[in-house]
């Protein structure tokens, strides 16, 4: 191998290699848990396996088929990981649902199943002639659901006129990115005379250092996760709002996360995995209370409870008990939900 194809080799792996970190980063380290995070992670993954087994045939040709089969089965996944990666951003899901689940583990079983039953050393033919298209038809499928469900974005990049959001930008970066390394592998599919395996391998490469300078350039990367940078006005959809409603019922009663003074925003989002931009917008939108009601309306219940139990403790310090940092704050804060104050209510439940 002389000199530029070991730059090349090098090259070509070293960004299957970070590709695979990334995306492992993205699925288990990031600090927001945003769904976007997740499956970006998983798009990298499929993305950097299927390049890492391009790079590897393309220098090593007697490399054992089972490298094919593991490449092409990764390649099954980009297209839908690709698609729901971006759904999640337009819609701001932040719960897979089912319908997801079941067609992700349709895929996963139906590719599982044919690698078991027609494994690729043994049917070469079947895999090269058949389910290789296969594949790459449904990757092309789901790339065009993909640019569907971006359309208002794509449209809004082509055209220049309006200023892009940074979000914008990185998602119509990472779906063209998809688009030029899907093109690159299907023209040498087809045969194309100046297609080759290891020019997708190259493109994918540049492709991830350029978004790996981006992360690392900004010091805010939170804003590329979220295609909406404020609070929508659209409420959570059922299902997803009543799982968010027991997880936060769940962290409100079992470990009495109201009782802490400090308690934030951000810090109640992390307990039930989801981000503060969502945990806002449910509260607000679905339940039509801010955050600050909402934790309240668990203090002064504990606090109600607190009185009609007991008189051996004063109304201050039950403020104090109940998560409230001042007496103020508590006897305001109260007024606001029974309507009447501490004293009289303790007065009143004395006297039933």
């Amino acid at each position: 191998m002389d000199t530029s194809k070991e730059l090349l080799f090098f090259f070509s792996a070293l960004g299957a290699f970070n590709g695979i970190i990334l995306g492992i980063y993205f699925f288990f380290f990031t600090k927001k848990k945003y769904l976007t995070n997740y499956f970006l992670g998983a798009l990298l993954f499929a993305l950097s396996i299927r390049i890492a087994k391009s790079v590897f045939v393309y220098f090593h040709p007697e490399l054992p088929k089972m490298y094919l089969q593991f490449g092409l089965t990764a390649c099954f996944f980009i297209g839908p990981c690709l698609y729901y990666f971006i759904k999640a951003a337009i819609d701001e899901v932040q719960i897979m649902p089912k319908s997801w689940k079941f067609i992700l583990a349709f895929w996963g079983t139906l590719i599982i199943a044919v690698g078991i039953l027609y494994p690729y050393e043994v049917y070469p033919k079947f895999w090269n002639g058949y389910f290789i298209r296969i594949i790459y038809f449904q990757w092309f499928v789901y790339i065009a659901f993909a640019g569907y469900e971006l359309r208002g974005v794509l449209k809004k990049i082509l055209s220049r006129k309006e200023k892009n959001t940074p979000a914008e930008i990185w998602f119509s970066m990472l779906y063209f990115g998809n688009f030029l390394l899907f093109l690159f592998y299907f023209l040498a599919i087809m045969g194309a005379s100046a297609a080759t395996y290891i020019s997708g391998a190259v493109v994918f490469s540049f492709i991830l250092y350029l978004g790996i300078s981006i992360l690392l350039y900004r010091k805010k990367t939170d804003d590329l996760f979220l295609l909406n940078g404020k609070i929508s006005n659209k409420k959570i959809e059922a299902t997803e709002a009543t799982i968010w409603s027991e997880k936060l019922e769940n962290a409100m009663f079992e470990k009495s996360l109201y009782k802490n003074p400090n308690l934030t925003l951000q810090d109640l989002s992390k307990e039930i995995n989801i981000s503060s931009h969502q945990l806002s917008q449910f509260l607000n939108n679905n339940l039509g209370k801010n955050f600050t009601s909402f934790v309240n309306e668990f203090r002064i219940n504990e606090a109600c409870r607190i009185i009609t139990s007991t008189d051996k403790l004063t109304l201050e310090s039950v403020g104090y008990d109940v998560g409230f940092n001042s007496k103020s704050t508590f006897f305001a804060a109260f007024k606001k939900h029974t309507g009447t104050t501490p004293l009289n209510y303790q007065i009143q439940a004395l006297q039933s």
